[in-house]
């Protein structure tokens, strides 16, 4: 299985504030998305992170990777040092990504984009960086934990809460 994320900000105090997280503590915030994180990706899981994973003063980049479940790739974010990109926890590192996968074209950025490639032939844009405040375009998704109670998501929950929303919370219609 393929999951995607963005935004977990690990060890940045930042977003309890400005993102209005839920925990009254760093340890507690990313105890939780660790927590979180495990619970929904197994150990043959790979995941694609959108950038911001983790603050340069958060500790050990490998280590604290070594403790989230999947093969992990990173899509570089603003907010990434260099103790985050070049760490050995990521099985690769780049600003942009495009693949083929359940049949759709997938456009990987940390930034949401107005125009991507292959658009017009229905390519999809996942993305970070906007912590679910961006009215998004169609076929434009911000993976973020923000937007994603806090954990990764795959390509078809993103389709199906999407779907949901346009049925006016109908599956069946």
């Amino acid at each position: 299985m393929i999951y995607f994320t963005g935004d977990t900000h690990f060890g940045d105090p930042r977003v309890l504030r400005l993102d209005r997280r839920p925990f009254s503590n760093m340890v507690q915030h990313d105890d939780a998305l660790i927590q979180n994180w495990n619970e929904t990706v197994g150990s043959e899981d790979e995941v694609w992170h959108l950038g911001d994973f983790m603050s340069g003063r958060a500790g050990d980049c490998t280590e604290l990777l070594a403790r989230l479940n999947g093969r992990k790739h990173l899509i570089v974010g603003n907010n990434d040092p260099t103790t985050t990109t070049t760490s050995q926890g990521w099985e690769s590192v780049q600003h942009y990504a495009e693949l083929r996968h359940e049949g759709h074209h997938l456009i990987l950025c940390h930034y949401a984009f107005r125009t991507w490639n292959q658009m017009g032939k229905k390519s999809i844009n996942l993305h970070g960086h906007s912590h679910g405040r961006l009215k998004p375009l169609p076929r434009q998704y911000d993976v973020g934990v923000d937007g994603q109670d806090l954990r990764p998501v795959t390509l078809e929950l993103l389709l199906r809460r999407k779907l949901f929303v346009m049925n006016g919370g109908d599956m069946d219609a």
